[in-house]
């Protein structure tokens, strides 16, 4: 509770606000944001800043060049992403798309700005950079899902989202329990957990986790790829990236085995999400996997 303070609260939900807002109501904002000044357009990412400002302050460790680091890149971002989409209307992924998606991928990944924040507060990093994908990806280069007018980031979730998602999770548990357990990776632990804590961590991981990496590799990445390279091979490259992405978990050392599980997983998550080319689909997928493996197997 010593990080629940009214700096980290009002940040928390500054950042929280576009991801939340844009996931349910993305066609509306996409209008609105294309309606502004094409200068206000760019610049308006920066804001993003103010919840550094906040926690930076909070915690003793505010630097004016984190300071302009977190108000350039995500104008950067849109302006990349702006041009991108008018260079290549028809979506078919443009190298300022992979640009955009590299970095961001490689800052969260291999933790480039996280020293920027008080410890244990480096999730602030990841939902800034995750808004300003967000405001680059569906508000400015509008990157569509399904068809005309849908985005590829929509979280009013359908029946249809939940039978897919969970079909694949059935599909992929048992393969990840047999090679798990045969490696070492996973350990069962016996006994049940007080019943509340099932569907808190299952919200958790759908937001926090599931979400942000599934609108990232599927939403954007495979989306991308797809247009490029075909279907097939656009989710076993897609799924092989998420497995390298998670070379550096748990280990100080290259964690082959998790890179490998998660890599396998990836494939039925990049399933969940092409069935109808939903993120809330294959996150179903993504939290379900996650919250058996921290109840029962880590």
């Amino acid at each position: 509770m010593q990080f629940v303070t009214p700096a980290n609260v009002t940040a928390a939900l500054l950042l929280l606000f576009p991801y939340l807002a844009v996931g349910f109501f993305s066609s509306g904002l996409a209008s609105r944001v294309q309606a502004l000044p094409l200068g206000v357009r760019l610049a308006a990412p920066a804001l993003l800043c103010a919840s550094y400002i906040l926690v930076a302050f909070a915690g003793g460790v505010f630097s004016w060049c984190w300071l302009l680091l977190y108000a350039l890149l995500p104008v950067l971002v849109a302006v990349l992403l702006w041009d991108a989409g008018r260079v290549d209307p028809a979506q078919q992924g443009n190298l300022r798309d992979f640009v955009v998606l590299l970095t961001l991928g490689l800052a969260v990944d291999l933790r480039w700005f996280e020293r920027a924040w008080p410890p244990h507060l480096a999730i602030f990093n990841k939902m800034l950079l995750l808004d300003a994908g967000i405001y680059g990806f569906v508000l400015i280069r509008q990157l569509d899902g399904t068809g005309p007018g849908a985005t590829c980031f929509d979280l009013r979730l359908r029946l249809k989202d939940l039978a897919i998602g969970l079909r694949e999770a059935a599909f992929y548990t048992p393969i990840a329990l047999a090679l798990g357990l045969g490696l070492g990776f996973l350990h069962f632990h016996p006994g049940w957990p007080q019943p509340w804590r099932i569907p808190a961590a299952w919200i958790f991981t759908f937001f926090f986790i599931a979400v942000p990496e599934e609108l990232y590799f599927r939403g954007w990445l495979q989306n991308l790829l797809e247009k490029r390279i075909g279907r097939t091979a656009a989710l076993v490259l897609t799924a092989c990236l998420f497995g390298l992405a998670h070379f550096n978990k748990r280990s100080a050392t290259f964690n082959w085995r998790y890179v490998l599980l998660a890599a396998i997983a990836g494939i039925f998550y990049g399933r969940a999400w092409r069935s109808q080319r939903r993120v809330g689909a294959s996150a179903i997928t993504h939290a379900t996997v996650d919250t058996i493996w921290s109840l029962w197997f880590r």
